[in-house]
């Protein structure tokens, strides 16, 4: 500030008052003052368009940016305590276990609250400034999870006395709890509990399966704490009562410097282990596996994760049954209630809770991106991954990139806004595997049975002349519809359609420079469905191409392809509370929810498809609509997708 008597911005420190009002009776001075209004004007700007952006397209905040850990001031009073047990979890090789939390304070008041923290020694990090400007902070690591003293302790402001029952994962470091009073914004660190801890903190956890580069292939990708000069990790697997194989795993794993910023490499930092990924080849078509994670230490002695099972891909081509979940923006939520903002935990627990629930009827799971909101707090990889590990250890989790994976100004994303938090894509490139050619660019294609999908993405630039936008077309193009009859392209962001109100507000019911280009693709090659996320809600379009409806929206379509039709599915978990729909008569807008759900696609062969829009609370079918179709249908003519004929012809 430079009102006042005398206040020196930050780029003039003076020892005594008289040096700064020498200072600013200077020429020089005032050039300087004025170059600095400029810049924090420029700044300031910056910050306005980014919290309008922000608004906009709204749900993406992490519940732990809301503690201010760096301002905490030590105040520890004797006269308060915490205590936690069980002292030690996972004693039968569990991965996630409830720990009762107990404490007292004689001066309890609202803004009382309980933090999660791992290592449990967090009190004695300390994290060196960003800049010359910034003091060093008491506190440095942010928890893993926090709630407030008095959720479910009615009495608590009378009494003093809480319990809580939280529910911890193995994340490979011992835990302890801590009472701070002040609220969020201005913590005062009063008690500090016991230490717990796992049986074995390290152990393989939370394996997550994905397709491989060629269709009889599934990967195997699972976190530990095990470096590969620890222990050598493998997978031991084979057919159903068959003989068993040892297939090799590499091993990945990133430091603070692989993030970009704030918070990631600040206070949401949290070392994410050793990421560690199988390639299991020449499966059988349809065929049921198990495996085991394992880990072979120096003494020869092995440890294992629990048994899982997996059905290989079918045969490309394969006219069977197959059945595919596609959703956008789930992020996770806590069972025990904590960091709860925003609503997360009835939509993403829920989801994720019936597609648990109609597991063998699922054959793979399509998440297109923004896929658990970390926003560089990196603890929250893991919580995501022991959340949707009965899913993704049994059939193949396919990710896509989303802004809050990828986006930090300055990385090379196509959008330069703060959603990633500084992770840069990152942790998402290293958690999960992906077939794509370059795992940082995060488009591929992937084939299952009689479905071809093509993963684009929207965080990289699309548009006529780009790497991205070549791979669209050769992943549409080389799709041998006789094979793969349904073709369908994803992304992100809403490349299609979208009558969103921010969209409105945009004028183009669509990502900016979203369709422009892609449309003529869908529709020269025929492609039946395009999936988006990024607004929180579920919409459906009529067949449309270039703002019409070529055919009316219906409940069946059969004949020949007319054009594509479009869905948002973007509301599998994070906040639907601003993502409205426009008020205006969209004409090639036939169904609208606004709510959590998710869809599910069903083959039933070669020529008939249904598709189900379900909510999440209660897994009924809301919309839905059947096409029937041969392959002579495919090669029939459409709109703008006939070569023209020579005299020759």
């Amino acid at each position: 500030m430079l009102l006042g008597t005398c206040s020196c911005a930050p780029w003039l420190r003076t020892t005594a008052v008289q040096d700064c009002e020498s200072a600013t009776s200077t020429p020089r001075f005032l050039l300087s003052m004025f170059a600095w209004l400029l810049e924090e004007m420029r700044l300031w700007l910056v910050v306005i368009w980014l919290f309008v952006c922000a608004a906009a397209l709204p749900g993406g905040e992490q519940p732990l940016s809301r503690i201010a850990i760096e301002n905490t001031t030590l105040a520890i009073d004797d006269s308060v305590h915490i205590k936690a047990s069980p002292l030690v979890l996972g004693l039968k090789g569990e991965n996630s276990e409830w720990v009762e939390v107990e404490f007292f304070h004689p001066n309890p008041s609202d803004d009382d609250w309980i933090g999660v923290f791992s290592p449990a020694n967090f009190s004695g990090a300390i994290c060196d400034p960003e800049n010359e400007w910034q003091q060093p902070p008491v506190l440095c690591t942010a928890p893993i999870k926090y709630q407030f003293a008095k959720f479910k302790n009615d009495g608590y402001n009378r009494s003093g006395k809480g319990n809580l029952k939280l529910q911890l994962i193995n994340q490979r470091e011992d835990f302890s709890f801590a009472l701070f009073s002040g609220g969020l914004l201005k913590p005062k660190l009063i008690a500090v509990s016991n230490m717990v801890t796992f049986a074995n903190p390290k152990a393989p956890v939370y394996p997550r399966l994905a397709q491989g580069k060629s269709w009889d292939e599934m990967t195997i990708t699972w976190t530990s704490g095990y470096n590969i000069k620890e222990a050598v990790p493998f997978v031991e697997w084979g057919a159903k009562g068959g003989p068993r194989f040892l297939s090799p795993a590499g091993t990945l794993s990133f430091n603070r410097n692989s993030m970009c910023g704030a918070p990631a490499r600040t206070v949401g930092w949290r070392h994410p282990g050793y990421i560690h990924t199988s390639f299991l080849k020449d499966l059988w078509p349809d065929s049921k596996y198990t495996y085991r994670l394992g880990h072979r230490l120096p003494n020869g002695t092995q440890v294992w994760s629990k048994i899982y099972s997996f059905k290989a891909s079918p045969y490309p081509g394969q006219d069977s049954l197959q059945q595919i979940v596609i959703f956008g923006d789930m992020g996770k939520a806590e069972a025990d209630g904590s960091n709860e903002f925003n609503d997360f935990q009835p939509g993403s627990l829920n989801t994720t809770n019936q597609i648990i629930r109609d597991l063998k009827n699922i054959d793979m799971v399509l998440h297109i991106g923004d896929i658990c909101y970390a926003n560089g707090y990196l603890s929250q990889w893991d919580q995501f991954t022991s959340q949707i590990e009965p899913i993704a250890s049994t059939v193949p989790y396919m990710i896509g990139s989303g802004n809050h994976e990828r986006d930090w100004p300055g990385t090379g994303s196509f959008y330069g806004n703060l959603d990633s938090g500084g992770e840069c894509g990152v942790p998402a490139q290293t958690v999960f595997y992906t077939p794509a050619e370059n795992r940082a660019k995060f488009w591929y294609a992937t084939d299952y049975g009689m479905f071809r999908f093509c993963i684009a993405n929207t965080e990289e630039d699309w548009r006529p002349g780009t790497e991205q936008y070549k791979f669209i077309e050769q992943c549409l193009s080389s799709v041998d519809r006789q094979k793969q009859p349904w073709l369908i392209f994803l992304a992100h962001r809403v490349l299609g359609y979208s009558s969103c109100t921010y969209y409105e507000t945009e004028g183009t019911f669509e990502e900016p420079m979203g369709r422009e280009a892609l449309q003529e693709l869908w529709q020269k090659y025929k492609v039946d469905l395009a999936f988006y996320g990024h607004v929180h809600n579920y919409e459906r379009t009529c067949p449309v191409y270039q703002s019409q409806c070529v055919v009316d929206a219906s409940d069946h379509y059969s004949g020949p392809f007319k054009a594509t039709t479009h869905v948002v599915v973007g509301g599998a978990g994070a906040s639907i509370a601003d993502s409205a729909f426009t008020t205006s008569n969209i004409q090639w807008s036939h169904f609208r929810d606004f709510d959590f759900g998710f869809v599910k696609l069903t083959a039933f062969n070669q020529s008939s498809l249904l598709f189900e829009y379900k909510k999440s609370h209660d897994g009924n079918v809301y919309d839905h609509f059947t096409i029937s179709r041969d392959y002579r249908d495919v090669l029939a003519c459409s709109i703008d997708n006939c070569p023209r004929t020579t005299l020759a012809s």
